[in-house]
C-alpha cells in the first residue's frame, strides 16, 4: 500500500498528530530533523506550525518547499493507543 499522510494537527513544541490512509495515527516529533537549509528555518516554531496537508503531495509541506516523505513520517510515528 502506497502511504498517503490524510490528516495533521499540530499539538506542541515540533510535536505533529498524524493520520494516514490506513487508518494509523499518532504523533512524531520532528524535532531532531530540522537541520539544513530547507528544514532549518523550521526551528522557528511559527514557521514549523505552518505545514498543511498537500492534497498532491498527500504528505505535510511547508511554504518555505521544505517537506516529508509519508513513508519516512510513518518509520518515525508513535502510534496513539
Amino acid at each position: 500500500m502506497i502511504l498517503h499522510v490524510k490528516e495533521a494537527k499540530y499539538l506542541h513544541d515540533y510535536v505533529i498528530w498524524l493520520r494516514f490512509n490506513n487508518g494509523v495515527e499518532g504523533e512524531v516529533d520532528l524535532r531532531d530533523e530540522l537541520d539544513g537549509d530547507v528544514f532549518g528555518p523550521l526551528k522557528d516554531i511559527a514557521r514549523f506550525q505552518s505545514f498543511e496537508v498537500d492534497p498532491v503531495f498527500q504528505t505535510i509541506v511547508w511554504k518555505n518547499g521544505a517537506d516529508l516523505a509519508p513513508e519516512f513520517l510513518y518509520e518515525h510515528i508513535k502510534v496513539s493507543a
